[in-house]
Formats: C-alpha cells, structure tokens, sequence
C-alpha cells in the first residue's frame, strides 16, 4: 500500500492517465482528509475548478488540488511533531497521561476527520488557513503552563511527582 508521497508523485506523473492521476488523488485522501473523505474531496474539486464525478480532470487542476492538500499536511505534520515535543517533555517531567486538551489530538491522529462537516458544504478558505485556524483554536486550551513545562520548568503542582519518579 503506497504512501501519502508515492501518491502524490503518481498524480504529477506525466505519463499516466489523467483517471489513474485522479484516482491517486483520491488515494491520497484515505491518507490525510481533515473534513473527511467525501468533504474534503468536494472541497479540493471546487477550490481547484473541477466536478468531482469528472472521470478525467485537466491533470493541471489536480495538481493545483495536490498542491493544496499537501500545504494543509504540511500544517498538520508540524503540528503533530510539536504535539510529540510536548508530550516528550512532560513524560521526562512525570506526566504520564496525556492532558484533557490532547484529547483531540488522539482522536484524530492520523489527520483524518479532523474538523468533520457536511460534504456539500464544506468550508471555503484554503484547508491549511482553517487547520491554522483550529491548531491556534487548540492550542489555546493547552493553557500556559504546559506550554511552559515544554519549554523548559514544571508544571505547578507535579515537582515533587517528578522527583519521586526520578
């Protein structure tokens, strides 16, 4: 089973069909869809100008769609990779248990179904402005002081937690 990459190069790939171009698009998304599979593909097929029941799109429209799918991983990708810091950070400070806030996060690992909503209408803006959006959204709820435990101090209240695991 191929990769988000491998197929991203097969929708370039001159030399295929534009339908085999199409279909790896699709694959794509079973990968990295934030609104869902039929939500996002519907969202990609109207930002770049073509139906999605086109059978053989202009393979210049479905690298523009690509090209928007990939700026939005990309987003989800380094927001995962903090996650992954932070939580590093808190394990080395004692703190076993992911916090209530990361509760999304696990919940839509992966980057699949990360805001689901209605597939006719899904949101207009750029995928990776609204995954901004909803990162800056979450990333609120963290609250100071675990974003201060992943940078460097501890967490008031789990000093001594810390130390006797030490």
């Amino acid at each position: 089973m191929a990769g988000f990459r491998a197929l991203a190069e097969q929708v370039r790939d001159p030399y295929r069909a534009p339908s085999q171009r199409r279909q790896a698009l699709r694959k794509c998304l079973e990968r990295f869809a934030p609104y869902g599979h039929r939500a996002t593909w519907q969202h990609l097929c109207a930002r770049a100008g073509f139906r999605p029941d086109d059978r053989e799109p202009d393979p210049a429209l479905l690298i523009v769609a690509l090209e928007e799918l990939e700026e939005a991983r990309t987003v989800w990708l380094a927001y995962e990779s903090e996650v992954a810091s932070r939580r590093r950070a808190e394990k080395r400070h004692g703190i076993r248990q992911p916090a209530q806030h990361d509760e999304w996060h696990r919940l839509t690992w992966g980057g699949r179904s990360l805001l689901p909503c209605d597939p006719n209408t899904p949101p207009t803006p750029r995928l990776a402005e609204v995954l901004r959006r909803m990162i800056t959204a979450m990333d609120k709820d963290v609250g100071t002081d675990v974003i201060r435990l992943a940078g460097r101090g501890l967490r008031p209240g789990f000093g001594s937690m810390a130390a006797s695991r030490g």
